[in-house]
């Protein structure tokens, strides 16, 4: 069936999405898969019923500015830095492991040596997109092993670039010798980007924004103007939009108004992002993929267990946790949508065959299909490694870790040890503090941790996880053990070790829900803390006192 007007097409992909992602939501299935299973239904391989590509490619293009620009939004520049070793290590490491694994198992299957090239770096790379997404879904973007995984992507995004540059020089034998002078170019430009943008934040912006903010519709208006104009310059000089639009967000992440923006686009970002997955499925060409099912599956099982495993080692070895490296790595077990633009490339200059094409393609679906079931259930994932002992947790170097060599814990007397000192654990710990009583804080951050041994609280690097952690802290003289991390397993995990090691304070714990809450008092706690419950409580108080007459001027 041939449809003439492009607003009709779009109307029966917009049907059939909402179809399939309604019957996935009642399978309790990601909605991702439903919408690129809608793109097959929809495209050359199924119907055939989607002709106005252009249509739909502009609605995808425009979902994934959006997208890395409420990411950008949402993170502080700081929080990069803080991971910026890590994700360089984690980054440039798996990416070299990846290539090298990937390019002898194609070897081993026939494929040419420069096939196999393609095949290899079509590997490398995860897929920004997907991550993201899904990390933004389950609001894990701002947690430690979320800014890991951006942190390499935007590593692999660096890598793609300069490998397009390389591939784009082969295919023009002219411009070969130029690759040198054209990297210092894309450099040179990059630096110069990022510096008038920077002069931009830094002079224009927060008066304009001020000036906007009297009419919230020009407000949004000019954040996504501002989105899709830096990431429509970052293709112009050579990079991607989504380097352009995280940029744009990143700009704008250190304004008062970034909460509302990103509240405010989050809708629209949805929307226009079902595009790209329904994109994803049309393009798929099911000609060459039979041929090429057991050697993909092949492929696919490094992505989606060689990758991660390789990440997690290395962030590991960098003094993270185990359940921070296997998460981050759980994250990135996937090919990613600039390999199939790299595949294209590569088919266009005469370098791959379009059976190399078709392989890479099949590889794509299967890593980024199986991938989305891998990050939305990465918990369960974890706790299930764990309980095979697949992973056994390490000290982490140079960040203030307890092990059985160094127990410096046990010599500090403390009145309360605090788990977690994220946004609310920190300021617990600095009020107890400033109530007099002696408090040490446990994160699984090393930075966090250096960062607070640097003001003078006591802090050591450690996990929920870590049972043999309980065992090298000061509990004899602990009035109080204080988690902060509302996760039920977690907590009450804690509980049945504190109850193991005969521990004889009292515990309070963090929840979300009154569930949670009725869980952590019949497994014993003293006290549970209802974070927003509680903050509600006391802001109530506080307005109540304020309208007493003894308040009033």
């Amino acid at each position: 069936m041939t449809f003439y007007d492009p607003f009709l097409e779009v109307a029966v992909v917009l049907s059939v999405a909402a179809v399939l992602g309604a019957l996935a939501h009642w399978l309790r299935q990601p909605l991702i898969i439903a919408f690129i299973i809608a793109g097959i239904l929809l495209g050359p391989a199924g119907f055939d019923w989607v002709h106005a590509h252009d249509q739909v490619d502009l609605f995808a293009k425009l979902g994934i500015g959006l997208l890395l620009f409420v990411v950008g939004l949402k993170l502080d520049p700081r929080l990069i830095r803080a991971v910026g070793y890590v994700t360089l290590k984690a980054g440039a490491g798996q990416m070299i492991l990846t290539a090298l694994l990937g390019y002898g198992t194609a070897l081993m299957f026939g494929l040419a040596p420069l096939a196999a090239a393609y095949v290899a770096a079509s590997l490398m790379f995860s897929s920004t997109v997907i991550i993201v997404k899904l990390l933004s879904d389950k609001r894990e973007i701002e947690t430690l092993q979320g800014r890991i995984s951006l942190g390499v992507l935007i590593v692999q995004d660096i890598v793609v670039i300069l490998l397009m540059i390389v591939v784009a020089s082969a295919g023009s034998p002219s411009s070969a010798p130029d690759f040198g002078q054209q990297v210092i170019e894309v450099l040179a430009t990059g630096i110069g980007f990022l510096g008038i943008v920077a002069l931009l934040t830094r002079f224009a912006l927060p008066s304009l924004l001020h000036a906007l903010a009297r009419q919230p519709e020009l407000l949004t208006l000019f954040a996504i103007a501002w989105a899709i104009g830096l990431a429509s310059l970052g293709v112009a000089l050579g990079f991607s939009k989504e380097v352009g639009a995280f940029v744009a967000g990143v700009s704008l992440a250190a304004t008062p108004y970034k909460a509302v923006l990103a509240a405010r686009l989050v809708s629209l970002r949805d929307f226009l992002l079902l595009f790209f997955f329904v994109d994803l499925g049309v393009q798929i060409d099911m000609a060459h993929l039979a041929e090429s099912i057991f050697p993909a599956l092949v492929l696919s099982a490094i992505a989606l267990v060689g990758k991660p495993l390789m990440i997690a080692v290395l962030v590991s070895q960098s003094g993270y946790s185990r359940r921070t490296s296997i998460l981050a790595g759980l994250n990135l077990g996937q090919i990613s949508e600039f390999s199939l633009i790299l595949a294209a490339l590569g088919l266009s200059t005469g370098h791959i065959e379009p059976a190399v094409v078709g392989l890479i393609t099949l590889v794509g679906l299967v890593s980024i299909g199986l991938s989305t079931y891998m990050i939305q259930y990465s918990d369960r994932i974890y706790e299930r490694l764990i309980s095979f002992r697949l992973f056994q947790e390490k000290g982490a170097p140079n960040s203030g870790r307890i092990n059985k060599e160094d127990e410096r814990g046990k010599d500090l007397p403390v009145d309360a040890l605090v788990f977690g000192l994220g946004r609310y654990g920190r300021n617990l710990a600095q009020e107890l503090r400033r109530r007099g009583h002696s408090v040490m804080g446990i994160d699984h951050d090393p930075e966090r941790v250096r960062y607070w041994q640097s003001q003078g609280l006591a802090t050591l690097y450690g996990d929920l996880d870590d049972t043999q952690l309980l065992h090298a802290l000061p509990l004899e003289d602990a009035r109080w053990v204080i988690n902060t991390i509302p996760d039920l397993d977690r907590g009450m995990a804690l509980l049945h070790t504190l109850q193991e090691v005969g521990y004889r304070g009292r515990t309070a714990l963090a929840a979300d829900t009154i569930q949670h809450r009725d869980a952590y008092l019949a497994r014993g706690a003293d006290v549970v803390l209802l974070l927003y419950r509680d903050a509600a409580a006391e802001a109530a108080d506080t307005l109540d006192d304020f309208d007493r007459p003894s308040a009033m001027p």
